[in-house]
């Protein structure tokens, strides 16, 4: 039984709360670790180290801060294996996907890499008789993220990335399922030179999550997991006084018209559906077929697919994907199926049930497909977030841009076509924040921004990119001119204007 404790001031720091939380292996169903759980009186110190920490670390010129990235990110490289063996044992993820994982993150950190481009700000000489006026960004201050268990790696580099490169000091409170890879992560970054107290790692539930929110040293709040908690983090981050940004669910939809390459599309959906056994904000868990002919050959075409998917143990090579994070997580996914039979949903494939020879303890689904999905129905309104697609028939292509626009998520679509006007026209009709034209998972490179609409996304800025560096600083603007010896001086009760 392994202990994981908070990473604090650079090094490991054992908890004093007395609560713990158990870590599962997904592909056993048994305890694997116990992870501490920091009382308010922990994170306040892992805050009061931060504090002095960032002060030296702002001094530091970008270019130096770059150059711990840079570093970082071939230590990351080097440990890839290790890592992506540690994500799957607590995740369940197979390796192949705990890799894109690690590397979706690590793009950002060589976003990050390019800090001293990015944090330049404007000049205007001669703005007014003698006066010049400049713009610099600088460091918020401590800054804490809150992170979901379904990326362990990706979503705190994502954060921590542009927060330490921008030159503030980082509290991350990763979730209590998987905490392994955040502290490894902390570890390699204090190995590629990053003074200790910059980035600290503090394990807890919404205890530690409350005192986050509301501590005064605080300044910023970054987070992703359910529109729920989200939205609860916004209100009460920004009623602290706090800059604060927040994803939330989603419920993303793929629109198949009928000129789509059929095979293509299919291929795209299934993984996009079904791997990583659907625990992605981004998973693709609702088809819309335009036409019923579109619809049939649609659905003959998933069957057979759906058939030849391999589920296994994450340590599988040839398994498309593996286990689910817990047993109660495994037991919601399965209600929301009893739910779509009762709701009237055609149930094609019924993933229940499943087994697997030398696992079957673990918390394996199979997959799951429905069809014939209606807008009235709780399975459509809500997310599921497990091995589950659902086909729903439109009967025009204006219905099925209706459909992912009237939803109360609006993280990502993809339209499947060969027709140009009728994809331009969808990406600019359709309410939803990322959009995919024969791409089934349209996350943005790192030099864009990660974002959704409605209840996928709470406050003005998204995640990454020239969005991340905005808001991990403030923006000063100042004004100035100098005194020539020897000028007249005039009083002037007037507001300045640049005449």
């Amino acid at each position: 039984m392994r202990d994981i404790e908070h990473f604090i001031d650079g090094r490991i720091v054992a908890g004093t709360s007395g609560r713990h939380g158990d870590v599962f292996d997904p592909n056993s169903g048994r305890v694997q670790a116990k992870v501490s759980l920091a009382s308010p009186a922990e994170l306040d110190r892992a805050v009061a180290g931060a504090v002095v920490a960032q002060a030296g670390w702002a001094k530091v010129n970008p270019q130096r801060r770059a150059r711990v990235m840079f570093e970082f990110k071939r230590l990351l490289e080097a440990n890839m294996d290790e890592l992506a063996a540690m994500l799957s044992a607590e995740h369940g993820k197979v390796l192949s996907d705990s890799r894109g994982d690690l590397q979706r993150g690590l793009e950002v950190i060589e976003f990050a890499c390019g800090i001293p481009h990015l944090l330049k700000g404007e000049y205007t000489q001669g703005a007014g008789p003698g006066i010049d006026v400049y713009s610099m960004r600088q460091p918020l201050g401590v800054v804490a993220g809150v992170t979901p268990f379904n990326f362990p790696a990706m979503i705190p580099m994502w954060m921590f990335g542009p927060a330490i490169a921008c030159g503030n000091a980082f509290i991350l409170k990763p979730s209590e399922r998987d905490p392994s890879v955040p502290v490894r992560l902390a570890e390699l970054m204090i190995e590629a030179g990053l003074p200790a107290g910059v980035l600290n790692v503090v394990h807890g539930d919404k205890e530690i999550v409350d005192a986050i929110l509301r501590h005064p040293d605080i300044k910023a709040v970054s987070f992703v997991g359910s529109s729920d908690i989200a939205q609860y983090v916004y209100g009460e981050g920004a009623a602290h006084g706090k800059r604060v940004q927040c994803m939330g669910g989603a419920k993303n939809h793929g629109i198949v018209l009928p000129d789509a390459d059929l095979d293509q599309a299919v291929a795209d959906i299934l993984g996009a559906a079904y791997g990583s056994a659907g625990e992605r904000c981004m998973a693709l868990p609702v088809v819309v077929a335009v036409g019923e002919a579109t619809a049939d050959a649609l659905r003959e075409k998933l069957v057979a697919g759906i058939a030849a998917l391999r589920i296994g143990a994450s340590t599988d090579a040839d398994a498309h994907y593996g286990p689910v994070i817990t047993a109660a997580h495994k037991a919601k996914i399965e209600q929301y199926i009893r739910i779509g039979v009762d709701e009237g949903a055609e149930l094609v494939v019924d993933g229940r049930g499943f087994s697997l020879p030398g696992h079957e303890d673990g918390f394996f689904l199979g997959p799951t497909l429905f069809d014939r999905v209606t807008p009235d129905m709780q399975t459509w309104r809500e997310e599921i977030f497990g091995p589950v697609l659902q086909i729903m028939r439109a009967d025009s292509f204006e219905q099925a841009l209706e459909w992912p626009s009237s939803h109360q998520y609006g993280n990502g679509v993809a339209i499947f076509t060969r027709n140009g006007d009728a994809a331009r026209e969808f990406a600019d009709r359709v309410e939803v924040g990322m959009v995919g034209i024969n791409v089934p998972i349209p996350v943005p490179v790192a030099y864009h921004s990660f974002g959704g609409w409605k209840r996928s996304g709470f406050a003005d800025h998204n995640q990454y990119g020239m969005d991340g560096v905005r808001f991990y600083t403030r923006t000063k603007v100042v004004t100035q001119r100098w005194p020539k010896g020897g000028a007249e001086v005039e009083q002037s009760f007037v507001i300045p204007t640049m005449r």
